[in-house]
């Protein structure tokens, strides 16, 4: 191994295919959601908001943990799915400062459609997905 490289070839190659497996879901995605008429990050971002127990609604400061976003770019997300009518935002009921963001019935349809559409490409392209990251993530003894 040369001076200083702290991984083999093989496990570069690896995860080199890994990397390469996820981008194709990504870009999958991508494309399905804009197909739909919305941007990828507004499909990220129903989800998110679909995904909050108990359908209490997301705040913003929820949004952008879940979504790996700055506070600011997570109000601009959420602001640009009000306008285009797949969530509405309310006022949270125990703390007045903050508002809480919900899915309109056109994001919850929407969003439906999209996660069966997701469903059923996962039901594809899982299994090679999964096989890449064990392959990853079990190597012999004595590779690095």
């Amino acid at each position: 191994m040369e001076e200083g490289k702290s991984y083999s070839l093989l496990r570069l190659r690896k995860l080199a295919e890994f990397r390469y497996q996820m981008r194709s879901f990504l870009s999958f995605s991508e494309s399905a959601a804009e197909l739909a008429g919305i941007s990828a990050q507004q499909y990220q971002l129903m989800q998110v908001i679909a995904a909050v127990p108990d359908g209490e609604g997301a705040s913003i400061s929820y949004l952008a943990e879940r979504m790996i976003l700055r506070h600011n770019s997570a109000v601009e997300l959420a602001d640009r799915a009000v306008r285009a009518g797949l969530v509405r935002r309310e006022a949270d009921e125990e703390d007045l400062r903050r508002s809480l963001v919900r899915l309109t019935p056109e994001g919850e349809g929407l969003l439906g459609g999209l996660v069966a559409k997701h469903l059923g490409e996962l039901e594809a392209v899982g299994p090679d997905i999964a096989a890449a990251m064990k392959r990853v993530l079990d190597h012999r003894e004595g590779e690095q």
